[in-house]
């Protein structure tokens, strides 16, 4: 598996046409037949399928404007098409995101035409929203990149909660996005993590119990009936006298998935202030132990692995994070208590 190395000369991920300029508003041509089997969609629909990479609201607006044409004329979206027509589009993109672009230290991890692997800080907002409209990674990411304004979500495939460090992905082209958002709803992406857990497992097991927004604390989810698949494998690394080190793999990506799923079969994440309870500290424990426990004021959970294949070149690519630093003197105050 390739780690953390660039190779840019091996990835080409632009359409055809002129050259791209640098930053928003990228010009984009593309040439394409719609197949047999588009006979009776409708115009807008064909072209969904056709370019799967852009929304519905980006083609629509293509469509509108006249940039998508057929033997030189253009098409509404509610016509009908027979299949075999040939499509030209000329346009620009244009920026998906109303958020500002802001200069914030980033540790990246990989970075080429098509990817970009962020390690994110524990305490940063991934996306900005009410209470956090500005420092969150989007308009770091922004700062970093301009052009991934013309990416669905400034270029973000998925999220780690705010108090959740570790590894992220993000696509750089909106090609990049789109088949990295179909790898992960296939369960093609591989996200791992740590998580120190109050209480001793006797070992590994697997979770799966379907996940929804919890009935009266609308901050909060909960294993429901009623809600979504969710699949959490876990297994042990290291216990400790009252806590477990355990390595964690989801399956599906609900909100706060692992944190519910370890809450709910008994080992909740040290430090959860939503799922955790009120703190625990086990009797005997060293004083040091205590002050650590005390002082971990957040979930203690971190994306350490992530692997995938290249959206473009199909090679298959890994990254690990070590844990950041409070995550590690935790765990050294664990391994002194347990001595």
């Amino acid at each position: 598996m390739a780690s953390r190395r660039t190779d840019p000369a091996s990835i080409t991920n632009l359409p055809s046409g002129p050259p791209t300029t640098a930053g928003p508003g990228e010009f984009r041509t593309h040439e394409l037949e719609l197949p047999a089997a588009a006979a009776g969609l409708r115009f807008d629909q064909a072209l969904a399928r056709a370019l799967p990479q852009y929304s519905r609201g980006q083609l629509k607006a293509w469509i509108d404007s006249g940039a998508a044409r057929t033997a030189g004329r253009a098409l509404r979206g509610k016509d009908r098409v027979l299949g075999g027509e040939r499509v030209r589009i000329e346009a620009r993109l244009e920026s998906r995101t109303e958020a500002a672009a802001e200069a914030m230290p980033l540790t990246v991890v990989f970075r080429d035409r098509a990817l970009l692997v962020i390690d994110k800080p524990a305490g940063m907002v991934v996306h900005p929203g009410a209470g956090n409209p500005r420092h969150t990674l989007q308009n770091a990411l922004l700062g970093l990149d301009a052009k991934l304004a013309l990416v669905p979500r400034a270029g973000l495939v998925h999220r780690l909660d705010k108090d959740t460090s570790g590894l992220l992905v993000v696509a750089r082209t909106p090609e990049a996005h789109a088949a990295l958002v179909a790898a992960l709803a296939a369960r093609a992406i591989s996200r791992q993590y740590l998580a120190v857990c109050t209480g001793v497992m006797t070992g590994g097991g697997t979770v799966d119990e379907p996940i929804g927004r919890h009935r009266t604390q609308r901050l909060r989810m909960a294993v429901r009936r009623d809600g979504r698949p969710a699949l959490t494998r876990y297994r042990v690394l290291k216990r400790f006298r009252a806590h477990t080190l355990a390595r964690v793999e989801l399956g599906s990506g609900r909100t706060h998935q692992i944190r519910v799923h370890l809450a709910h079969i008994g080992f909740p994440i040290v430090g959860d202030p939503l799922y955790g309870g009120r703190r625990r500290i086990p009797a005997g424990c060293t004083p040091e132990l205590v002050a650590a426990l005390n002082a971990f004021h957040r979930q203690a959970l971190h994306a350490e692995r992530l692997a995938l294949a290249h959206p473009v070149t199909g090679r298959a690519m890994e990254w690990r994070a070590a844990p950041p630093a409070d995550f590690e003197a935790l765990l050294a105050a664990l391994e002194r208590d347990a001595a």
